[in-house]
């Protein structure tokens, strides 16, 4: 396919997964279960953390979760008690335990608290056509209070070379207006054209396959390259692109 063709090709991928029938299979169903803009960025922040693996049990794990914080999760974050974090210690999914769901919550009081919020922390670092040192500056501030050094390998940084896809997921979902009803769009004050692909194998092996990734690895070095192609079919708009990749892949062994 010429770039035309394969643009064409794409686009209507895009139309075709970038539906509500993807919310039922997709952990972006856990923040649609709220209304209110705290609760839906906490809840999104979680289920997106342990976004790796099987997607039934990624899913059926964030219900958990929301569960443990009485499906509250914004007052939870603001006004848990001791005994109530004693109630996430029992938490498993994969590498991800009950000790760092308690640091999580810690860390997410300490950003509403003091740092006016997620959103506030991610719109203060943003580029124009990158989020990768926001996600940097993010992770800073996340551990910048005592915390126990496995946690810290759940937010990935996408200065260390990595390809970051559960945070870039996340913020997908919170910044795009896709005006289908998948992602969420509530927080305003960051452009959708700085958003990056989630690369993971899925999208990653489609990606190779239409010849618009070269690099081997799932790296940061792997996503710049990929985001340079996706910006040229639309820059307004480049992770839209996902929704065709993922799709293709997951659901057409393609």
């Amino acid at each position: 396919m010429n770039p035309s063709e394969l643009k064409d090709f794409l686009d209507e991928k895009v139309l075709q997964y970038n539906t509500l029938d993807f919310i039922e299979s997709d952990p972006v169903q856990i923040p649609h279960l709220f209304s209110q803009k705290e609760d839906i960025e906490i809840a999104g922040f979680l289920s997106a953390t342990i976004a790796w693996g099987n997607r039934t049990m990624i899913i059926k794990n964030s219900h958990r979760m929301m569960d443990l914080m009485g499906n509250a999760p914004y007052d939870f974050v603001m006004s848990h008690t001791e005994n109530d974090l004693e109630r996430l210690e029992t938490f498993v999914h994969r590498t991800f335990n009950g000790i760092d769901f308690t640091s999580f919550i810690k860390s997410l009081q300490h950003i509403y608290t003091n740092h006016g919020g997620l959103e506030s922390v991610f719109n203060k670092h943003q580029e124009t056509h990158s989020m990768q040192k926001s996600i940097h500056e993010f992770k800073k501030i996340f551990f910048e209070i005592p915390h126990q050094y496995r946690t810290q390998k759940h937010i990935s940084d996408p200065l260390n070379n990595s390809a970051a896809k559960r945070i870039n997921m996340y913020l997908r979902w919170m910044i795009r207006q896709d005006n289908k009803g998948v992602d969420l769009g509530i927080w305003k004050s960051i452009s959708p054209a700085s958003l990056s692909c989630p690369l993971d194998v899925h999208s990653g092996n489609v990606a190779r396959k239409l010849g618009i990734l070269t690099r081997k690895q799932n790296d940061g070095k792997a996503l710049s390259e990929l985001d340079l192609k996706l910006r040229e079919f639309d820059n307004a708009d480049p992770v839209k692109y996902d929704f065709a990749l993922f799709g293709l892949g997951v659901f057409e062994g393609f």
